[in-house]
């Protein structure tokens, strides 16, 4: 192709053809069209690269330098068919709508039976929960009950009476991990996977499971062996429709503590345990309304004749005559 000084070494690579790199010894004066005809492609069905940027001669070329042959991409742009106006309007819109970021149910799940629910805290004993099943770190809720802080979904505990403390079984070397509490019969992780309820009166907290395994009666605690009722269990964390059970029994309870207080306020005893009464005393219940009326002889001098003292103050003894058809105009007996 010309003499040693006009010739040009090069590295040819066809990747996209299935073509080994080859080293070629080209002609400086080559036309790059006539270059592209020597190639066993098709013209029209490849390009010629250098560094990344098409070639339009061998001249600009260094000794040893590496080209590659490109296949051409047929049909449109590349771009699938879509104009700019598409393509701005689809990065517009990928700004201006904003997709809810997706929660994890299961970390939903965790963080409500590991936290406080009033301060998102991690649980740390001691711990009480409400009558509607929620579990607090009991230092948090009486804090916020003191500076009056309760939030709304948790209005309904408005003094100490509405807390029940409970104990929590505590996992031997949980410390640094999310669950810390098993139930104390089955070992099973308070985690919300499985059941767990509170005993109002000893306040132990189990698995809903571990009753039915032990095949326990419902009256008597499985820790403690403590009697309680049906009333007396509180499931924690529990669905809608045990929440719901839940208020309708508190809001029952409420109505007949609220009737007691209104009954003994009209029979004047209150019941003190086992069926006995105590009496309240007259003037606790004459109060405000009810009491007795004011005498004057009760306030009478010393060595006073009460009638004649009464006498000042009211009118005289009424007699004993009495209007008749002839003497109805007589102020008789309208003193």
């Amino acid at each position: 192709m010309g003499d040693a000084s006009a010739m040009l070494p090069v590295f040819l690579a066809a990747p996209e053809f299935g073509i080994p790199m080859k080293i070629l010894n080209l002609s400086r004066d080559l036309p790059i069209s006539h270059f592209r005809s020597l190639l066993p492609f098709p013209t029209n069905s490849f390009y010629i690269t250098f560094n990344g940027k098409v070639i339009s001669s061998l001249s600009d070329l260094i000794p040893f330098s590496t080209i590659t042959v490109r296949a051409r991409l047929h049909g449109g742009g590349g771009d699938g068919g879509s104009t700019c106006a598409e393509s701005r309007d689809c990065y517009l819109n990928m700004y201006a709508e904003k997709k809810p970021d997706k929660v994890d149910p299961n970390e939903t799940r965790i963080s409500k039976w590991t936290t406080c629910a009033l301060s998102a805290e991690p649980l740390a004993p001691p711990c009480v929960i409400d009558r509607l099943g929620n579990i607090f770190n009991k230092e948090k809720l009486l804090q916020a009950l003191l500076e009056k802080k309760i939030p709304n979904q948790f209005r309904h505990i408005k003094r100490t009476k509405d807390m029940i403390s409970v104990t929590l079984e505590e996992i031997n070397g949980s410390e640094g991990h999310e669950t810390r509490f098993q139930c104390p019969i089955t070992g099973l992780e308070f985690n919300g996977k499985y059941g767990f309820f509170a005993i109002k009166g000893c306040g132990h907290v189990v698995s809903t499971k571990s009753v039915k395994e032990l095949k326990a009666s419902t009256s008597a605690c499985v820790v403690c062996n403590k009697k309680f009722t049906e009333a007396d269990k509180i499931v924690i964390n529990g669905s809608d429709e045990e929440i719901e059970a839940l208020r309708g029994r508190m809001e029952e309870e409420k109505g007949r503590v609220r009737h007691k207080k209104e009954k003994i306020n009209l029979s004047g005893v209150k019941s003190v345990g086992d069926g006995g009464v105590e009496k309240i005393r007259k003037k606790e219940i004459d109060a405000g309304g009810g009491s007795k009326r004011f005498k004057a002889v009760d306030n009478a001098p010393l060595n006073a004749n009460k009638k004649v003292y009464a006498s000042i103050f009211t009118s005289s003894k009424k007699t004993d005559l009495k209007e008749t058809y002839m003497c109805r105009s007589l102020p008789l007996a309208r003193n």
